[in-house]
């Protein structure tokens, strides 16, 4: 779905506040309440926007640790086969099949130093696993939620709109 300056638009307004009613985006961006909720209608219909959710302060339900974890597996063990048994660990917060030489890598979230390393011991003893390589997050430079949408180009020949200092990815 291509989408134009105004979908973009809506898009950020979304990004910065989910409960923003149609009038507040509209007022906004410059449109009627009537002609937002058409947009987001058709942009729900066709996929780009997914669904609306609350972000949530990790710390405040005590997860105050994150690591990143590569896992490096047997043989040709299968995404899905992998994506199955790392979704059984509710600490596993996303999980993405990567190049180099590990074949996933894993976001925890976990209460303390301890809990990730229960965490990976758990993931270690899966089957397929040969061997883990982790790293823990001393401190978050950007949060991705607040960046999408924040920058998106607005046509292949506009250089990219800043919402926030730094630089969106090419």
């Amino acid at each position: 779905m291509e989408l134009d300056r105004l979908d973009r638009d809506i898009i950020g307004a979304l990004v910065d506040d989910a409960r923003a009613t149609y009038a507040q985006i509209g007022q906004r961006i410059g449109l009627s309440a009537s002609a937002v909720k058409r947009r987001v209608d058709r942009l729900r219909d066709a996929g780009a926007i997914t669904g609306f959710s609350a972000r949530i302060a990790p710390q405040a339900l005590g997860w105050t640790t994150e690591a990143y974890v590569e896992l490096f597996c047997q043989g040709k063990t299968s995404p899905a086969a992998i994506g199955l048994a790392i979704a059984r660990h509710p600490e596993v917060v996303s999980a993405c099949t990567i190049t180099g030489e590990a074949d996933a890598l894993l976001h925890i979230r976990a209460t303390d130093v301890r809990h990730v390393e229960r965490v990976i011991e758990r993931i270690a003893a899966e089957p397929f696993v040969v061997r883990t390589k982790s790293s823990i997050v001393l401190s978050r430079l950007v949060d991705e939620a607040q960046r999408i949408g924040a920058g998106m180009p607005q046509d292949a020949t506009d250089p990219p709109q800043h919402a926030i200092s730094g630089a969106w990815p090419a």
